[in-house]
């Protein structure tokens, strides 16, 4: 294990609830009649990246005038509009990190062990969401970054997983990834990387057949998680565990 590579949206950070009234906050601003409730958006959130899914939307409310010449123009304006709004919302912390996420970081990096972003979202979704948890320059404690701004093609497509394996330098069997949801997870297992998996609401009935593990989050000594592995005490992720589980993993026993 030489390196660990994190999704962000539902896996960093609970966000998914954040983004969703920023996207009915934008709505409301540019004058859409549109309104997504918490069942819709969990059906939406299997289509990757906001404005893929503002397309996808579109052509199913307004196929017609969604393959106007204009449409993608419209659908940049309005997107930028959502970021605004989803930037005021957790922005100076607030929105907090899931349990464990930052620790394990930490503890990551203390060992001299790479640690990377594999995200389909925005890079001024990450500024808003990261500069207040690790400082404005948060970017510098991540060895490789991908996101929409360098990945076209979006999970559960691995792309971005290759990308940043690229940058690292490594090969997937070498890494753990972090992910929330079926889409993540299909993305880094086609890209070799074994993977835990921290569901959401929004994501909690997908399905995670090939997951390394799947935790309600990654835990904390003051608030320790069952263990995945049969006989093990409660407790929390670190990489002592996580070395564990990847041999495992490797020698196909997990």
């Amino acid at each position: 294990m030489e390196a660990l590579i994190f999704d962000v949206d539902g896996t960093l950070a609970d966000t998914e609830a954040a983004h969703l009234r920023a996207f009915n906050a934008a709505f409301a601003e540019v004058g859409l009649d549109w309104y997504w409730d918490e069942a819709l958006y969990t059906r939406l959130l299997k289509v990757a990246g906001g404005k893929e899914r503002l397309l996808h939307y579109w052509r199913v409310a307004d196929l017609e005038c969604a393959e106007g010449s204009r449409i993608g123009e419209v659908i940049d304006a309005v997107h930028a509009v959502k970021t605004r709004h989803y930037a005021a919302r957790v922005g100076n912390g607030g929105l907090p990190l899931r349990p464990g996420i930052a620790r394990l970081i930490t503890e990551a990096q203390a060992a001299g062990m790479p640690v990377a972003i594999a995200t389909t979202t925005t890079p001024a979704n990450l500024d808003a969401l990261l500069c207040a948890p690790f400082g404005p320059a948060w970017r510098k404690r991540f060895a490789a970054i991908a996101d929409a701004g360098t990945t076209q093609i979006k999970k559960p497509a691995p792309d971005v997983y290759l990308d940043v394996l690229r940058q690292l330098g490594l090969n997937g069997a070498n890494c753990i990834a972090f992910e929330d949801s079926a889409n993540g997870l299909h993305a880094a297992r086609a890209a070799g990387v074994p993977t835990v998996v921290t569901p959401t609401a929004y994501t909690s009935h997908d399905a995670f057949d090939g997951a390394l593990a799947v935790l309600p989050h990654l835990g904390e000594p003051h608030a320790p998680i069952s263990s995945p592995v049969p006989g093990e005490a409660p407790g929390w992720v670190d990489l002592v565990t996580l070395r564990r589980w990847h041999r495992h993993a490797l020698a196909g026993t997990a």
